[in-house]
């Protein structure tokens, strides 16, 4: 793994794997939905559907011809922190994939009949999200924790704001936030320095420069939020305060999660699943943002159980913060994330997204020693530390269903709210 920077100073990070025949190109930009402002929810989404809608040279057919006729992927992603647009091709295919997506980025064309075309298909995106609670769970467990920030922000925005955006909005907004300190570019796989001599021509022209707007640091709300859809289940996440990507700590709080919800053998799935039958999916997770992160659990369930799933998690999180993980868990939560981490690193994709989401997030990284010693070195004090401060707020409840009153013995007061619509909305 190394670092360079282009002549503008565009930094590129270039893990070269001769083994392999393959080569994955990311250009990483640190935009997205936190950057938002409620008026503008939803434009870096929009963005990055409307790169793939035609340039100059290339119409959007085209460039799907293009990957395909050389057996290529090429895509996108926006999250809350950062867009990523990506391809993965042949070793010997990485100069179209550079010149098609450098076309993409900076030639764009946003013309006004390929924009109206891509509103409907974000639209249909949202609607298709709607229908699935399972989904819109988690953009509600947001709000519920993060109420009045950006980080409650839903990535896809509103009908009302994207039908308000025009081709302008777009390319200001790309003037604010597509720029050289704000873009990385990472390629993995069987590459050379050589490379760098191809990225001067397709990016050396890149000059965009600004300043980085200052961050506010969320504050964790406990609050209860209810959406109202006719579903079979009731979805439920109860979150609560997390960590943040560059947090010394993090790997503790990874085996954590491993422990109460990352897995089959977790107590969560153990417990509600195996044991119980009450859930056919429960599971845990955590989330970590620039300076701060959430920890959320959760489960599906019929409504008549909803109220034992939620007394069984809160239980189950009090016992372990009572007593602590044991020693054999920790051990195999050891185990089992170094297993992941390894098998992750024989995939081109992965080992550029690491590359590129660190220098954008982070700007270090750690060699995969470095990260196994980090792993080996957490204790039982590290992983206990972190369960006693995450219960010391009363967690965050998101619950999508049918009726709000399934959680009447939980002593919570429910607010209804459609997490899409009042999140752009503050």
């Amino acid at each position: 793994m190394k670092k360079y920077q282009l002549k503008n100073g565009l930094r590129v990070m270039i893990e070269s794997i001769p083994t392999f025949r393959s080569v994955s190109f990311g250009i990483w930009v640190k935009t997205g939905s936190r950057y938002e402002s409620p008026e503008d929810n939803g434009i870096s989404h929009f963005i990055e559907h409307m790169l793939f809608k035609g340039t100059e040279r290339y119409s959007a057919k085209e460039i799907a011809d293009r990957f395909d006729g050389i057996g290529g992927n090429v895509n996108a992603f926006t999250s809350k922190e950062y867009t990523c647009y990506y391809a993965k091709v042949l070793d010997q295919h990485l100069p179209i994939a550079v010149d098609i997506l450098s076309d993409m980025f900076f030639e764009s064309q946003m013309a006004e009949t390929e924009l109206a075309k891509e509103k409907n298909v974000i639209l249909e995106e949202i609607s298709m999200y709607e229908d699935t609670p399972d989904d819109t769970v988690h953009d509600l467990a947001s709000r519920a924790a993060f109420d009045g920030h950006p980080l409650a922000y839903s990535i896809l925005g509103t009908a009302d704001r994207l039908n308000a955006m025009g081709p302008q909005d777009l390319r200001r907004y790309m003037g604010q936030r597509y720029r050289v300190d704000n873009t990385v570019i990472s390629i993995a796989g069987n590459v050379g320095e050589e490379v760098l001599e191809l990225l001067e021509k397709h990016f050396g022209k890149f000059d965009n420069k600004g300043e980085e707007p200052d961050l506010t640091v969320p504050v964790f709300r406990s609050q209860a939020l209810f959406h109202r859809k006719k579903t079979e289940q009731n979805h439920l996440c109860l979150t609560f305060p997390g960590l943040s990507i560059d947090a010394p700590n993090l790997y503790a709080m990874i085996l954590l999660n491993n422990t109460i919800g990352g897995g089959m053998s977790s107590r969560l799935f153990q417990e509600i699943r195996e044991k119980r039958g009450l859930a056919y999916s429960v599971y845990s997770y955590h989330t970590s943002y620039a300076d701060s992160g959430l920890f959320t659990v959760y489960a599906g369930t019929a409504p008549k159980q909803t109220q034992d799933v939620y007394d069984l998690t809160m239980e189950l999180l009090g016992e372990i913060a009572a007593k602590g993980l044991s020693e054999d868990e920790l051990s195999r939560g050891k185990e089992q994330l170094k297993g992941n981490l390894i098998l992750s690193l024989e995939s081109t994709s992965s080992r550029m997204n690491r590359l590129g989401k660190n220098e954008l997030m982070l700007g270090r990284h750690y060699t995969l020693d470095e990260m196994l010693e980090r792993i080996d070195n957490v204790t039982l004090s590290d992983v206990n530390g972190i369960m006693d401060t995450m219960m010391e707020k009363q967690s965050a409840v998101a619950l999508v269903g049918a009726d709000d009153n399934v959680l009447s013995g939980s002593g919570r007061d429910f607010v209804v709210s459609n997490p899409i619509e009042a999140a752009a909305g503050e």
